[in-house]
């Protein structure tokens, strides 16, 4: 196969320039069939005063090559900066994030010698959306959003990922008990999913307890599937119980686009002195060969990589007196794998991917839900009040009074604890409040709303935004309040 296939690199910052310099010369020695773009990201391109990191010029390269293998960048703390790694993602539509994390016993040091895991992230949605807002002197807010497409795609793509890759189990791990809503969406499609694929088993397990069985015994999981915020999470715990967060590689895949990268972030503190593990980007190379239809380099490159580690070279983040032989730098690493190309491990199991098409996974696109019959039955007002001592009863006899014909306050919450009528005292209760009207006649109209706001004007109190509470096909589609 002598088709070459053009990709946009990144050198990133920090120790990016450093580990995509070895990485690229290895993807060269090992001859892999690809022609390279390059763009500049990160830090010297916010200091030009983009807050995306990323110039329109890049995107145009990205778009036209479709896949992108990135060297870490730094994003500068405060003024406003965006990650460039979640505008990228979200752009792009790169929906899953898939992080193998696999240890290298005895070779590379770990407390779990048999440990297999893949972490299959949803990249787009949940709090990551980053839809945030200061609403009061002392309350901020995250809005968290999962959608039934966003989760069947990720559900559908841990599946076939583990189907294409001849795993035996997925496991979907959520806070579904606490958050029945948004978190409760997630679970209840992956069990739909699940039911198309009877040849793997399937679980679903809290994420706290969860992620503690994942740190304790991670032989026990095998493909793990979970919203943005856990994913985030949970990669990096298993990248570092396996041996090293520098071992690791990530894919971020769409329908059309895909980047690849390491796991860790750009290490200021190193750059430049030839001592940042490769490994991980390296690694990331290697998911993007078989992504790209090259899994026989990819396997070249991987299995050099174990037999590196195999005869003990190693970099500074993974050196131990008693299973390394040799310390080497970055480059040196990078030497060292080559020399190697062609050979495979005689300890750890040797790798062997699919070539060409077949490494493919055909996934189909989400189906858009019939509408329901949605009924709008209440609505939360929320308020920044902080008048007198904070006393709930002052504000819900208020608030009580400025309900229209249609409507009724059925109580009032600080935190998500009702606090009026029957609050008890010992609650502490912020400057946020949230006033909850529902209809007195099952539905009430979008004018009762504005009627209500208006009331809300004329009292001089400051609400700061409204969730409407609907129903939809006659099922409750709102949580109750703690207490309610």
């Amino acid at each position: 196969m002598s088709t070459s296939t053009a990709i946009t690199i990144a050198r990133g910052d920090g120790i990016g320039p450093e580990i995509m310099e070895a990485t690229l010369r290895i993807l060269s020695a090992a001859k892999a069939r690809i022609t390279t773009e390059e763009i500049e990201i990160g830090e010297k391109v916010y200091n030009r005063g983009v807050a995306g990191g990323i110039e329109p010029s890049a995107w145009e390269s990205l778009r036209r090559t479709q896949v992108f293998l990135k060297a870490p960048i730094t994003t500068p703390q405060g003024g406003g900066f965006k990650s460039l790694n979640v505008t990228v993602r979200k752009t792009l539509g790169l929906y899953a994030n898939v992080r193998p994390c696999v240890s290298y016993a005895p070779f590379v040091h770990t407390l779990h010698p048999k440990m297999d895991v893949v972490v299959v992230r949803e990249n787009e949605e949940d709090t990551y959306a980053g839809i945030e807002h200061q609403q009061t002197d002392e309350v901020t807010q995250c809005l968290k959003l999962i959608s039934q497409p966003g989760s069947e795609r990720i559900v559908r793509y841990a599946f076939e990922y583990a189907r294409l890759n001849k795993r035996k189990k997925v496991t979907c791990l959520v806070k579904d008990n606490i958050m029945k809503i948004t978190d409760g969406l997630f679970a209840k499609v992956f069990f739909e999913i699940a039911k198309e694929y009877p040849d793997i088993e399937h679980e679903r397990i809290i994420i706290d307890i969860g992620m503690a069985k994942v740190a304790d015994h991670p032989e026990m999981f095998d493909v793990i599937v979970t919203p943005n915020l856990y994913g985030d999470i949970l990669s990096d715990v298993t990248a570092q119980i396996a041996g090293s967060v520098g071992l690791a590689g990530s894919a971020n895949v769409g329908d059309t686009c895909a980047m690849f990268e390491a796991i860790h972030g750009s290490a200021p503190a190193l750059a430049g002195q030839d001592k940042a593990n490769p490994s991980a980007l390296i690694m990331g190379a290697v998911m993007m060969l078989v992504h790209i239809g090259q899994g026989d380099v990819a396997e070249n490159i991987h299995n050099a990589l174990l037999c590196t580690l195999e005869d003990g070279i190693h970099t500074k983040d993974i050196f131990s007196e008693t299973q390394s032989k040799r310390a080497v730098g970055t480059q040196a690493f990078a030497d060292a794998l080559i020399e190697r190309l062609g050979k495979k491990p005689k300890q750890l199991k040797p790798v062997q991917y699919a070539h060409g098409d077949s490494a493919r996974m055909q996934l189909s696109k989400p189906k858009a839900k019939p509408p329901a019959k949605k009924e709008l039955v209440g609505v939360d007002v929320f308020l920044h009040w902080r008048e007198s001592d904070r006393n709930p009863e002052v504000l819900g006899k208020q608030v009580e009074s400025l309900a229209p014909a249609s409507m009724e306050l059925s109580m009032l919450t600080n935190r998500g604890v009702r606090v009026y009528p029957g609050g008890l005292p010992e609650t502490y209760c912020s400057d946020h409040w949230r006033c909850r009207f529902l209809a007195k006649d099952k539905v009430i109209a979008h004018n009762d709303v504005v009627e209500l706001l208006g009331n809300f004007a004329q009292a001089n109190l400051d609400f700061i935004k409204t969730e409407h509470l609907c129903t939809f096909n006659g099922e409750r589609a709102y949580a109750l309040g703690q207490g309610e």
